[in-house]
């Protein structure tokens, strides 16, 4: 009995073991996965972070060569999340790669340069078009030399070697001194994954002809005629001379003789950053002699009669003088001596009355002596706007702020008033066939009406209006309102 109760529990536990024992099955465990985004768009699911990153680098040789770099990094926006899950489906790392080349753009390690431009802090309109642009190299250096080279360009090889090595020859009589050279943007730099779709500077020289150049390049084919000049050149191919020899460098000076069959590259220069050089410069300049008219009652109105020619004085002249891009854009005079006083031309007129009809073979200079020309009756990008437009008339600055401006030929004042972009200005009508336009003026000094002699104060050098600096812009139309020609034309 005792051992039939033993053979009976021994079956009951054996049965609960298999029941209870053998029939229990514990929790699962999860999977440590990654789920893979770009731009927050989900790609798919993989094992390994590690496997993906180092498949899209395997599968980089192209652009490995194209760059020659040695690793390719995932697109930027791309996210690998890890993910814990009980779902066992994963994708595979190749099927997901094709999903991220179709969709984004792989990576390579490099700089981004980003280049802000500065407005002039009077010019509202400058301000609201204030624009960044990115520059990207694999080396800084390829950024570094190809400013250089800009730099070089503008201020001229041995000038900037000089500036740099402290070699300039110091100014006993005349000559000129760079004081400063620098780039007026802000530029920054940072390391960054670059799209490999991004235009990707790996060598300074070419980098040095987009910063020179922009985008557009190529330019044109000019063939020298007979009888050409370097500005004339330049005018008929609306650029300035100064974009001639930058794009021809076997030109030294605009008064390198050309000659017939001769080939010109033509290239608009669009220089992607302001290369500022300040200058002290001492230089002799011709004082140009005044005409004194004198009137006789016994004389006939308009038989003028020269009863002594002018000359010409000769004056030292001491000015600061701040280029941007090549382009004067502000002189401050620092002084001046006469080394040879001028000698007045005299006319003697018919009758005393100041007649309102100017010579049309005689004109007098608007400004004092000592003047500079800061731009001429020529094809260049407008410093304040930056569009390519004829200049159409002269900016004579370097008689300084204040100074007198002179009608250069009798006539009746048309215009005196303000306008956005001439500022202070004076329009007089010769009666002749000529008008001329004087800009820019600190202070008018005649009125709309009124009948002015050739010499006359008709106001006084400023900055008002569209201008970088002081000075008169002073125009000559011919034949109807607006109608420019060259004001040196008649001189």
């Amino acid at each position: 009995m005792k051992k039939f109760s033993i053979g009976i529990m021994l079956a009951i536990t054996i049965a609960l073991v298999c029941v209870l024992g053998f029939g229990y099955k514990s929790s699962p465990e999860p999977n440590n996965y990654y789920e893979v985004y770009l731009n927050d768009e989900s790609l798919g699911t993989i094992k390994s972070k590690d496997e993906l990153e180092d498949y899209i680098d395997e599968n980089g040789a192209y652009y490995k060569k194209k760059f020659n770099v040695d690793k390719v990094y995932s697109p930027k926006g791309l996210q690998i999340r890890k993910l814990t899950t009980y779902n066992g489906d994963v994708d595979s790392v190749s099927s997901v790669y094709r999903k991220i080349a179709k969709k984004g753009k792989f990576t390579i390690k490099g700089y981004e340069f980003v280049i802000k431009k500065q407005a002039d802090e009077k010019n509202t309109e400058a301000e609201e078009q204030l624009t960044t642009q990115s520059i990207y190299v694999l080396d800084k250096s390829v950024f570094k030399n190809a400013v250089e080279a800009l730099i070089r360009t503008f201020v001229g090889e041995d000038s900037y070697k000089a500036y740099v090595d402290d070699t300039q020859v110091k100014i006993e009589t005349t000559g000129e001194e760079i004081q400063n050279v620098y780039v007026n943007e802000d530029i920054t730099v940072k390391e960054t994954n670059i799209p490999v779709d991004e235009t990707i500077y790996t060598d300074e020289s070419t980098l040095a002809n987009y910063l020179l150049y922009g985008k557009n390049q190529t330019g044109s084919e000019y063939i020298v005629q007979a009888g050409d000049t370097i500005e004339n050149v330049a005018f008929n191919n609306k650029i300035s001379p100064e974009e001639v020899l930058i794009s021809n460098t076997d030109l030294t000076s605009t008064t390198n003789l050309l000659y017939p069959g001769q080939k010109l590259r033509i290239v608009e220069t669009n220089p992607q950053i302001s290369v500022v050089e300040e200058s002290y410069v001492v230089e002799d300049i011709e004082s140009q002699y005044t005409t004194e008219e004198r009137y006789d009652d016994n004389t006939a109105i308009g038989q003028d009669k020269v009863i002594q020619e002018g000359q010409n004085g000769l004056e030292r002249v001491a000015q600061k003088v701040r280029k941007v891009n090549g382009i004067i854009n502000y002189v401050d005079p620092q002084g001046k001596s006469v080394l040879k006083e001028p000698v007045s031309r005299i006319i003697l007129k018919g009758n005393k009355y100041i007649p309102d009809v100017g010579s049309t073979t005689s004109w007098g200079w608007p400004t004092d002596s000592g003047w500079t020309l800061s731009s001429g009756y020529v094809w260049r990008t407008n410093p304040v706007t930056g569009k390519r437009e004829l200049h159409g008339g002269l900016d004579i600055s370097g008689t300084g702020y204040g100074s007198k401006i002179y009608a250069t030929n009798n006539g009746r004042v048309k215009e005196a008033g303000y306008h956005y972009s001439y500022g202070n200005h004076v329009i007089i009508d010769h009666n002749n066939g000529y008008l001329t336009l004087y800009a820019h003026m600190s202070r008018i000094n005649v009125k709309v009406g009124q009948v002015v002699a050739r010499g006359d104060v008709i106001g006084y050098v400023g900055m008002t209006g569209t201008a970088t600096g002081p000075h008169v812009h002073y125009e000559i139309w011919k034949g109807c309102d607006y109608c420019r020609i060259n004001p040196m034309s008649m001189y």
